[in-house]
């Protein structure tokens, strides 16, 4: 199929996502507007806009919950089957990291119409086998024209009510672990192919077996969330500031894709870079010795990236063990006021 879908469009991926300051700033708008409170409380929403998090949840009853999500970008890369996977684990990532199952999605889709309908069904078909192997189905969705091909899903997930996960609850003392390596963003814009690839592999990748495997534990992870458009420390940061607690990440552990470090050093940077660096300011503090190209990849936006976790140290061992899960441990968390720092 001769069809490359970056020529279609401007940027991609989760690094197309609002900066996490307007958006921060609209959302408190919209969680603070007349009766929003009254409202969640009434229809028994758990989890939404005060604070937000990676899904919203909603108890059906004592022991059942709905876990629900969208999400939705640009492509960043050129292959319409690799687009619609990325896309799809993407988007069902957001219920795992809520500690929930996908039952069921709806897609969300935006094509020119002078878009070869083969790529199209490309993109649908790959995403529907991507949430199959989460265990959910797509059961319709919506579709309009655009000048831009956007494609994303609207997933809903089950989850206990009291074993619900949020980006809270971190606390000092405990392991950080993250299932997925850093540096898409950088990758996909400057490597080589061949670190293309291999990139683009591990993204079609679901974070089901990193969730079971948290879902596993003796003692439950205290805070998870996944890793997207604002970067490893951009999420570290909401983890940070959620738990009021800080996280600090070691570069010299952080689990890099093939071609990442070397395409940092080279300079290659993407369009969330300063987006993301501009929202952290004063809040991610950088260790002397940690290089400019490590930093540049820990601020570097994700698409479809793994989960982050902050677990007691007694069962980190089981994580890592874990090679479906594929954790690796990346920090720890420290007392203080919330914040994030970057270290040897």
């Amino acid at each position: 199929m001769d069809v490359k879908l970056t020529e279609w469009t401007s940027c991609g991926g989760c690094a197309a996502k609002w900066g996490a300051a307007p958006l921060a700033g609209l959302l408190r708008t919209v969680a603070g507007g007349p009766s929003a409170g009254s409202a969640a409380d009434a229809a028994g929403l758990l989890v939404g806009l005060a604070p937000f998090d990676d899904a919203a949840v909603l108890a059906l009853t004592d022991d059942l919950a709905l876990v629900s999500t969208t999400d939705f970008f640009p492509p960043l890369v050129d292959d319409p089957a690799d687009f619609g996977a990325i896309a799809a684990a993407n988007a069902c990532s957001d219920v795992f990291a809520m500690g929930g199952r996908v039952k069921i999605a709806l897609n969300v889709a935006a094509f020119p119409e002078r878009l070869p309908v083969e790529a199209i069904g490309a993109i649908l078909t790959a995403a529907a086998e991507v949430v199959a192997e989460a265990g959910g189905v797509i059961a319709g969705g919506h579709t309009i024209r655009s000048e831009e091909p956007i494609f994303g899903l609207a997933v809903q997930g089950l989850v206990d009510p009291r074993r619900v996960w949020t980006k809270a609850g971190a606390r000092p003392g405990d392991v950080l672990v993250l299932s997925k390596p850093i540096g898409t963003g950088i990758v996909l814009a400057g490597a080589e192919e061949k670190d293309k690839r291999a990139t683009v592999a591990v993204m079609r990748r679901l974070n089901r077996a990193a969730a079971e495997a948290l879902s596993a534990l003796a003692e439950p992870p205290h805070a998870v969330t996944d890793v997207t458009g604002f970067g490893l420390l951009g999420h570290g940061w909401e983890m940070a500031e959620r738990s009021g607690a800080v996280l600090a990440f070691d570069a010299g552990r952080l689990p890099l894709y093939d071609g990442a470090l070397g395409s940092a050093r080279a300079g290659v940077r993407t369009g969330g870079d300063a987006r993301n660096r501009t929202h952290l300011e004063g809040k991610v503090a950088v260790a002397d010795g940690v290089g400019d190209a490590l930093v540049a990849l820990a601020y570097d936006p994700q698409t479809s990236g793994g989960l982050l976790a902050s677990v007691d140290p007694a069962v980190a061992g089981q994580l890592t063990a874990d090679d479906r899960a594929a954790f690796v441990v990346i920090g720890e968390v420290l007392a203080g006021p919330a914040g994030v720092t970057l270290r040897p």
